[in-house]
Protein backbone atom coordinates (compact mmCIF):
# COMPACT_ATOMS: atom_id res chain seq x y z
CA UNK A 1 0.00 0.00 0.00
CA UNK A 2 1.31 3.39 -0.97
CA UNK A 3 -0.10 6.76 -0.13
CA UNK A 4 -0.18 9.46 -2.76
CA UNK A 5 3.08 10.77 -1.25
CA UNK A 6 4.76 7.48 -2.18
CA UNK A 7 5.37 6.53 1.49
CA UNK A 8 4.41 2.97 2.36
CA UNK A 9 1.71 2.77 5.02
CA UNK A 10 2.20 0.49 8.01
CA UNK A 11 0.03 -2.59 8.43
CA UNK A 12 -2.63 -2.47 11.12
CA UNK A 13 -1.35 -3.79 14.47
CA UNK A 14 -3.73 -5.01 17.17
CA UNK A 15 -2.33 -4.29 20.63
CA UNK A 16 -3.30 -5.66 24.01
CA UNK A 17 -2.12 -5.54 27.60
CA UNK A 18 -2.61 -8.07 30.37
CA UNK A 19 -3.04 -11.77 29.71
CA UNK A 20 -1.36 -12.78 26.45
CA UNK A 21 -0.88 -16.50 27.20
CA UNK A 22 -2.45 -17.63 23.93
CA UNK A 23 -0.25 -15.27 21.89
CA UNK A 24 2.85 -16.24 23.92
CA UNK A 25 2.18 -19.95 23.29
CA UNK A 26 1.64 -19.35 19.57
CA UNK A 27 4.85 -17.29 19.25
CA UNK A 28 6.84 -19.85 21.27
CA UNK A 29 5.75 -22.60 18.89
CA UNK A 30 6.67 -20.59 15.78
CA UNK A 31 10.07 -19.59 17.22
CA UNK A 32 10.78 -23.20 18.25
CA UNK A 33 9.95 -24.37 14.72
CA UNK A 34 12.41 -21.86 13.30
CA UNK A 35 15.13 -22.58 15.90
CA UNK A 36 14.79 -26.35 15.51
CA UNK A 37 15.05 -26.12 11.73
CA UNK A 38 18.04 -23.76 11.98
CA UNK A 39 19.96 -25.92 14.50
CA UNK A 40 18.75 -29.45 13.81
CA UNK A 41 17.72 -29.81 17.48
CA UNK A 42 14.11 -31.02 17.61
CA UNK A 43 14.32 -32.33 21.19
CA UNK A 44 12.75 -29.54 23.26
CA UNK A 45 10.84 -30.79 26.29
CA UNK A 46 9.22 -28.87 29.15
CA UNK A 47 10.04 -29.88 32.72
CA UNK A 48 8.39 -29.18 36.06
CA UNK A 49 8.61 -30.44 39.63
CA UNK A 50 6.75 -29.35 42.75
CA UNK A 51 6.40 -29.87 46.49
CA UNK A 52 2.87 -29.77 47.94
CA UNK A 53 1.47 -29.90 51.45
CA UNK A 54 -1.11 -32.45 52.64
CA UNK A 55 -3.97 -30.33 51.25
CA UNK A 56 -2.39 -30.18 47.79
CA UNK A 57 -1.21 -26.56 47.97
CA UNK A 58 2.01 -26.00 46.04
CA UNK A 59 4.70 -24.83 48.47
CA UNK A 60 7.66 -24.94 46.08
CA UNK A 61 8.27 -25.62 42.43
CA UNK A 62 10.59 -25.42 39.46
CA UNK A 63 9.86 -25.25 35.75
CA UNK A 64 11.91 -24.98 32.62
CA UNK A 65 12.92 -26.98 29.60
CA UNK A 66 15.68 -28.92 27.91
CA UNK A 67 16.71 -28.33 24.30
CA UNK A 68 19.82 -28.90 22.23
CA UNK A 69 22.04 -30.09 25.06
CA UNK A 70 20.99 -27.27 27.41
CA UNK A 71 18.68 -27.14 30.41
CA UNK A 72 17.03 -23.81 31.19
CA UNK A 73 15.35 -23.00 34.51
CA UNK A 74 12.48 -20.63 33.78
CA UNK A 75 11.08 -20.38 37.32
CA UNK A 76 12.09 -21.57 40.79
CA UNK A 77 10.02 -20.58 43.81
CA UNK A 78 9.73 -21.65 47.46
CA UNK A 79 6.96 -20.26 49.69
CA UNK A 80 8.28 -17.91 52.35
CA UNK A 81 7.40 -20.20 55.28
CA UNK A 82 9.34 -23.12 53.71
CA UNK A 83 12.52 -21.27 52.75
CA UNK A 84 15.83 -22.30 54.31
CA UNK A 85 14.90 -26.00 54.50
CA UNK A 86 16.67 -27.27 51.37
CA UNK A 87 13.66 -27.27 49.04
CA UNK A 88 15.27 -24.99 46.45
CA UNK A 89 18.40 -27.17 46.45
CA UNK A 90 16.31 -30.33 46.06
CA UNK A 91 14.28 -28.84 43.20
CA UNK A 92 17.38 -27.59 41.38
CA UNK A 93 19.07 -30.98 41.78
CA UNK A 94 15.98 -32.72 40.34
CA UNK A 95 16.06 -30.31 37.39
CA UNK A 96 19.79 -30.94 36.81
CA UNK A 97 19.33 -34.73 37.06
CA UNK A 98 16.59 -34.56 34.41
CA UNK A 99 18.79 -32.35 32.22
CA UNK A 100 21.72 -34.79 32.47
CA UNK A 101 19.37 -37.70 31.64
CA UNK A 102 18.42 -35.74 28.48
CA UNK A 103 22.10 -35.36 27.56
CA UNK A 104 22.39 -31.72 28.56
CA UNK A 105 25.92 -30.43 29.07
CA UNK A 106 24.95 -27.11 30.60
CA UNK A 107 22.22 -25.58 32.78
CA UNK A 108 21.23 -21.93 32.45
CA UNK A 109 19.09 -19.56 34.51
CA UNK A 110 18.72 -15.94 35.48
CA UNK A 111 18.30 -14.36 38.91
CA UNK A 112 17.56 -10.76 39.80
CA UNK A 113 20.01 -9.22 42.26
CA UNK A 114 17.24 -9.07 44.90
CA UNK A 115 16.43 -12.79 44.49
CA UNK A 116 18.97 -15.56 45.12
CA UNK A 117 22.20 -15.07 43.17
CA UNK A 118 24.27 -16.27 46.14
CA UNK A 119 22.29 -19.53 46.28
CA UNK A 120 22.99 -20.27 42.62
CA UNK A 121 26.69 -19.55 43.09
CA UNK A 122 26.75 -21.99 46.05
CA UNK A 123 25.09 -24.54 43.77
CA UNK A 124 27.98 -24.27 41.30
CA UNK A 125 26.53 -21.74 38.86
CA UNK A 126 28.89 -19.17 37.40
CA UNK A 127 27.97 -15.61 36.49
CA UNK A 128 27.97 -15.16 32.70
CA UNK A 129 26.48 -11.70 32.28
CA UNK A 130 24.89 -8.91 34.28
CA UNK A 131 22.11 -6.74 32.90
CA UNK A 132 21.92 -3.47 34.80
CA UNK A 133 18.58 -1.76 35.46
CA UNK A 134 16.41 -4.82 34.91
CA UNK A 135 14.32 -3.74 36.73
CA UNK A 136 15.57 -0.17 37.16
CA UNK A 137 17.78 0.06 40.23
CA UNK A 138 18.51 -3.68 40.21
CA UNK A 139 20.35 -6.25 38.09
CA UNK A 140 19.46 -9.44 36.25
CA UNK A 141 22.26 -12.00 36.35
CA UNK A 142 22.69 -14.82 33.83
CA UNK A 143 24.19 -17.99 35.32
CA UNK A 144 25.47 -21.22 33.79
CA UNK A 145 26.66 -24.52 35.26
CA UNK A 146 28.56 -27.19 33.34
CA UNK A 147 26.69 -30.48 33.88
CA UNK A 148 28.67 -32.81 31.60
CA UNK A 149 32.10 -32.32 30.07
CA UNK A 150 32.26 -30.99 26.53
CA UNK A 151 32.34 -33.66 23.84
CA UNK A 152 35.87 -34.43 22.66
Amino acid sequence: MHHASGVMSLPSIETRVGDCRELDAFLSERIYEYNAAATGYFDAESFGAEHRDESGTILAGISGFTWGGCGFVSQLWVSEERRGRGLARALLEVFEKNAVAKGCRIALLTSHSFQSPGFYERMGYEKQAVINDYPVGHKDIVFAKRLLPDAV
